[in-house]
C-alpha cells in the first residue's frame, strides 16, 4: 500500500530500565516483527520517556545516526565523542541532538542530575551511507517557534546523504507544508492533530492523526490537505531516498 498509519497505540511497550518507559516503531531488542524492521534507512523511532532521576547508564553504539528530539523537559547528554573528545550536553525542546557513532562511541542519557523533572523524547536511528568513520555530534541552536517548514538535517550533517529530516508546522486549525517528495517518506506527529484525504479528487477519504501516531508513504498518492488540528501540529517528518542495506 502506498500509504500506511501507524497508530500509537499499537507500538511495542517495554521499560528497559526502572523509571523508563518506551514506544518501539520498529522491531527492537526483545520484540521481532519480520514485517516491521525499518523504513526508508530509518532503523528505529522511539519514543522515552524518564521519570525524575532516571536514565540509561553509559552504552555504546556503532554505525548508526542518532538524532534526538525533545518533547517534555530537558535531557542530559555525555558521550566518548571521537579522538578522546567527549561532550556533555543539555538538550531541550526545540533543539536537534545529532550523534554519528561511526566506529563506535559509549554515551548516556537521562534526566537532568539532581532535578525533579521527567523528560519524554523520540529518538532516531538511521543507517549511515558509510562506515567505520570517527564519531561526530551536533547540538543544534533552536529552532525558530514560528516556523512552519524547518530542514533539521542541513547538507553535510548527516553520513547518508538521500535522507534529510523535516519539521513542518501549522496553528490551529492551519494547513501544514506540503511533506517534501521522496522514495520513502516517514512522519510522526509529535504533538496536536492533523486531518488530512488519502488521496486529491472525490474519492479521497478523510482521517486523522493522534500526537505519536505516524505516516509512511512509498510511492502513489501522497496524502493532501494536510490540516492542523485545535491544538495546533508538530510534524517530523524524514525524506529519504533508499532503503537500508544489508550484507
Amino acid at each position: 500500500m502506498p500509504l500506511r498509519i501507524h497508530r500509537a497505540g499499537h507500538r511495542y511497550r517495554s521499560a528497559p530500565e526502572p523509571g523508563i518507559a518506551t514506544a518501539h516503531a520498529f522491531s527492537f531488542s526483545g520484540h521481532y516483527d519480520p514485517a516491521n524492521t525499518s523504513f526508508g534507512a530509518l532503523l528505529a523511532c522511539n519514543e522515552e520517556s524518564l521519570d525524575a532521576g532516571a536514565g540509561f547508564g553509559p552504552h555504546k553504539h556503532r554505525d548508526t545516526e542518532i538524532l534526538t528530539w525533545v518533547l517534555e523537559g530537558a535531557l542530559q547528554h555525555a558521550d566518548g565523542g571521537g579522538a578522546g573528545q567527549g561532550h556533555r550536553s543539555l538538550v531541550r525542546p526545540g533543539q536537534l541532538q545529532y550523534l554519528s557513532a561511526g566506529g563506535g562511541v559509549s554515551h548516556s542519557e537521562g534526566t537532568v542530575e539532581g532535578g525533579a523533572e521527567p523528560v519524554r523524547f523520540l529518538q532516531f536511528w538511521l543507517q549511515p551511507g558509510s562506515f567505520g568513520t570517527e564519531p561526530a555530534y551536533v547540538l543544534a541552536d533552536p529552532v525558530d517557534p514560528e516556523a512552519e517548514h524547518v530542514l533539521l538535517t542541513p547538507p553535510g550533517l548527516l553520513r547518508r546523504e538521500d535522507a534529510t529530516l523535516h519539521l513542518l508546522r501549522a496553528q490551529p486549525y492551519g494547513p501544514l507544508p506540503e511533506l517534501p517528495p521522496a522514495a520513502y517518506v516517514y512522519a510522526h506527529l509529535a504533538r496536536g492533530g492533523v486531518g488530512f484525504r488519502e488521496r486529491g479528487g472525490p474519492r479521497g477519504r478523510g482521517r486523522e492523526l493522534a500526537a505519536g501516531d505516524a505516516l509512511r508513504i512509498t510511492e502513489g498518492d501522497a496524502p493532501v490537505d494536510l490540516t492542523a488540528g485545535p491544538d495546533g501540529a508538530e510534524l517530523l517528518v524524514w525524506a529519504m531516498e533508499s532503503p537500508v542495506s544489508y550484507g
